[in-house]
């Protein structure tokens, strides 16, 4: 009896100190990030090699990755982290997009002046489109369904037709340019012009030039703030960072960053943008409502590309010298963990639906995967929704102005998320079936969400 009655006793010290453990753990475990697998991709067998692009299929959950070698892209399932196909495309790889309206992948050719059009679905090549000289960045236009194209060479821009894959115009812009932003509560695209020192804004309705704006020497990348509308640009040769007014198209402010500025993210959370320096490996954090330096984060060596997880709210840095990449958290700036990875990361890829980081390691021809100890993303559920383990039925699908939503049993409440894991719609059901109305919500992939369970269907929003 005794002897039962001790043996109870020490497991129930036991217990209380595990539990504490766990307590003390559990803020550490919250943030933990790991590297779950890399997948290779030999020279020898799919003949891409130095990984410099990747795009996300959320329709899909497919990653599209290409390099400067051979001409293909590989296509990687984000559920499986499996290698499924091998796109043939022009030579040299240099960029990548996604158009969700008519769920296509572009890719630029950088040595063979065309754009490799891909049917999202099946991963088969519809079309190539000729363009200009040394196409080097892409960006989708969702208002108007236009891809544009910077032609590094032929100092222009080739604007793409999303629907019939006609080249609508070519507009001549500066020198040597290089990355692309679209301003979506203008309609506005902004050109960087690494060469002329300087950004173009085109109208996106009619496609022509609106101003051009002096900036810093060097202009390699930009970002949109949709908070404050703004738009930054990194002047890789001046050290800072250019501030444009959205409306106004007018320079707000220029802030001093470390040397040689050549990544940029904006963490819509926080309503911060963070700058990495390679010279100087560190991340600059701007303050968006302020546009001031509220502090300088030290990173790995030679820092460059880097991506914002809006579910998590961290920002990730790829270090390309150090192999590794930096995980910072969002809201308090500090450094949660640095990952090692291949060689040479160069270029992220999130996947919203896992919640998983993809990086391309441009030397190791391999993709790193990184998510979270505790997976937080918006997991698709491959088995049936547990609501009675009924389905419901949601149609029409694709929907343009509302979309009918029936079920079998009842259900007290729908939501609608975008990929990024924003509540867009949250909706009582006062039957059976209820018609939802789409008023205000812009084309694009969707999540439908039951009572807290979410659904494996997509809802696709056309306007």
């Amino acid at each position: 009896m005794w002897q039962n009655r001790e043996a109870f006793i020490k497991r129930q010290k036991l217990l209380v100190v595990f539990v504490t453990a766990l307590c003390a753990l559990l803020p550490v475990l919250l943030n933990a990030q790991w590297l779950e697998t890399t997948i290779y991709i030999p020279d020898s067998l799919c003949g891409i090699g130095l990984l410099r692009a990747f795009t996300y299929n959320p329709t899909n959950n497919k990653i599209y990755v290409g390099g400067e070698r051979g001409n293909y892209l590989i296509v990687i399932d984000g559920a499986t982290n499996q290698k499924i196909a091998r796109i043939p495309v022009g030579s040299y790889t240099f960029a990548l997009c996604y158009n969700a309206i008519n769920n296509k992948v572009y890719c630029a050719n950088y040595y063979s002046d065309n754009v490799t059009v891909i049917d999202g679905a099946t991963d088969s090549v519809i079309t190539t489109i000729t363009v200009g000289d040394g196409p080097r960045f892409l960006v989708w236009n969702s208002q108007n369904n236009k891809v544009y194209c910077t032609n590094w060479s032929s100092n222009n821009v080739t604007v793409i037709d999303g629907a019939t894959n006609n080249v609508i115009t070519t507009i001549t812009v500066g020198s040597s340019p290089f990355a692309l932003i679209w301003n979506s509560q203008n309609n506005k695209v902004y050109c960087a012009n690494f060469g002329s020192n300087n950004v173009t804004v085109i109208d996106g309705a009619i496609n022509s030039v609106i101003t051009t704006i002096t900036v810093g020497q060097g202009p390699g990348a930009l970002v949109w703030n949709s908070q404050n509308n703004k738009v930054y640009t990194a002047n890789s040769y001046t050290n800072n960072v250019t501030v444009i007014d959205g409306v106004t198209n007018s320079v707000i402010a220029t802030i001093p960053v470390g040397n040689f500025p050549g990544g940029l993210v904006w963490n819509s959370q926080n309503n911060k943008v963070y700058c990495s320096s390679r010279d100087h490996n560190n991340v600059t954090v701007i303050d968006g409502t302020s546009n001031s330096a509220i502090t300088t984060i030290p990173v790995g060596n030679y820092p460059c590309a880097m991506v914002w997880n809006a579910q998590n709210n961290k920002v990730y840095c790829a270090n390309q010298n150090s192999n590794n990449v930096t995980v910072i958290n969002g809201a308090s700036n500090s450094v949660i963990t640095t990952i090692p990875v291949g060689d040479g990361p160069w270029v992220f890829c999130w996947n919203s639906i896992q919640n998983r980081v993809y990086v391309a390691n441009y030397y190791s021809s391999s993709v790193s995967v990184i998510r979270d100890s505790i997976v937080s993303g918006i997991e698709e559920n491959r088995q049936p929704l547990s609501v009675d383990h009924l389905s419901l039925e949601v149609f029409p699908n694709p929907a343009r102005s509302y979309f009918n939503i029936h079920t079998p049993s009842n259900i007290s409440r729908v939501k609608i998320f975008d990929v990024s894991g924003n509540l867009i719609i949250s909706e009582a059901l006062t039957s059976k079936t209820n018609r939802i109305s789409l008023d205000g919500i812009k084309q694009g992939v969707y999540f439908i969400q039951i009572d807290n369970k979410m659904r494996k269907e997509k809802l696709i929003v056309t306007k």
